[in-house]
């Protein structure tokens, strides 16, 4: 099937098996954690901290990172992060294992998990040029890699709450720490040729300088940066305030949440489907445009949803429109960023993406414990409508722009 024609390439059908199982254990523990704290707790500004301090490594650390993957291997980089993910799981499994509910403790390896998300998913993105033999083949395989994160979205969550109201917490902590077992399996069968690079002369920070000037001239790629850097701060960490949703809200419990995870994760994989069958990069920002209108009109009408099942199809529509945004973006710099700043420019992305995240969190976290969590959603919905309409309005000056500056130059000629 046209759909999965990246799967033919070894490596790349590798890393996505791979991944695949890990993935679904990582969604089980964050559902995990979000219900543990909120259930010792009762804070929605412990879950904002939470999230926090998860996601803020990667706004300070990702432009530094990809400045050091370009000068090192990133097969190696890959692996030492998958190694250290894994022992960072097994020591969190242990804890809730041994029933050591430290609040400070999860929050310390929450912290350690963002710092080694800041290297590893900048390698990620950046090393999967390097499984596609075939370029035109590289936005499909974007896309495939987005329906796998996604459908790991769903099957996470979904699991996690059964096993939460069955077998406990401790055995989603377990599970993710085994499954880290089959990506590093997958990762040493791999036969990849990965060009080392020739460590430049100059200075890492002069790198660091050079990338974001790379960045801010290319206007395209810019803007799209800026667009998702206000989602993620934004509107985006709505998600943080499920479980109140959950529990408080519609008077749910550990599988009521799992659900409105897995809504999220069927609409992403909606999206992701659509994404891998579009057949080149072309038209990437009128999708972009049309997915931000869904995401905030969709997070607007959940904010006011008054049953369950209309308040999970709204959280089905917001997946829809949070990856198709996101993946649109992802696929534009990977597509059009230059080769060797590459991992710089996608550095900025998940900077923008997961960086800005921790600090939405936080003040989603505040503003729901003052207005109330309906109020605060809402207000994020506003805010992603309001920048949709601004971006759409840059959009328009710069095509006006263009076209003027080309009329200019045929009347001088």
């Amino acid at each position: 099937m046209n759909i999965f024609r990246s799967l033919k390439y070894r490596n790349f059908k590798l890393f996505f098996y791979g991944q695949s199982v890990s993935l679904i254990g990582t969604w089980m523990q964050k559902t995990a954690v979000s219900w543990l704290v909120y259930r010792l707790t009762g804070s929605a500004l412990l879950l904002g901290i939470v999230t926090f301090v998860s996601l803020i490594p990667s706004l300070i650390l990702s432009p530094y990172a990809g400045s050091y993957i370009d000068r090192h291997n990133r097969f190696k980089v890959l692996v030492a992060t998958q190694v250290i993910s894994m022992l960072q799981a097994g020591a969190l499994a242990a804890m809730i294992f041994f029933k050591f509910y430290n609040m400070s403790g999860i929050i310390f390896l929450s912290l350690v998990q963002g710092i080694i998300n800041a290297f590893d998913v900048t390698c990620r993105q950046s090393i999967m040029v390097e499984m596609i033999e075939n370029k035109e083949d590289l936005p499909n395989a974007i896309a495939l890699n987005s329906t796998m994160t996604n459908l790991a979205r769903i099957a996470g969550p979904a699991v996690a709450g059964i096993i939460l109201s069955t077998l406990g917490e401790d055995f989603c902590f377990v599970s993710n720490f085994l499954s880290y077992i089959p990506v590093l399996a997958c990762l040493f069968m791999m036969k990849l040729d990965v060009k080392q690079s020739i460590k430049p002369q100059t200075d890492i920070w002069v790198e660091l300088k050079q990338g974001f000037k790379y960045v801010a001239g290319e206007k395209e790629i810019s803007s799209l940066i800026i667009m998702l850097t206000i989602s993620s701060l934004f509107v985006i960490p709505f998600n943080t305030l499920m479980p109140i949703f959950a529990k408080d809200i519609f008077n749910g419990t550990a599988k009521t949440f799992s659900w409105f995870e897995s809504a999220a994760g069927l609409g992403s994989v909606i999206s992701a489907i659509y994404m891998a069958t579009l057949k080149n990069s072309k038209g990437l920002m009128r999708i972009m445009t049309f997915a931000c209108a869904i995401f905030g009109v969709s997070i607007l009408l959940l904010a006011y949803a008054k049953a369950l099942p209309v308040a999970l199809i709204f959280m089905t529509l917001s997946g829809v429109g949070m990856m198709a945004q996101t993946s649109t973006i992802n696929t534009y710099i990977q597509t059009h960023a230059a080769p060797n700043m590459r991992a710089r420019a996608i550095s900025y992305y998940v900077m923008a993406y997961q960086g800005m995240i921790p600090v939405g969190s936080l003040l989603i976290g505040a503003l729901a414990s003052s207005l109330g969590a309906r109020t605060a959603v809402a207000i994020e919905g506003f805010i992603g409508i309001a920048a949709t309409i601004g971006f759409l309005l840059y959009r328009n000056h710069v095509t006006d722009g263009n076209l003027l500056n080309r009329k200019r130059l045929s009347f001088g000629k």
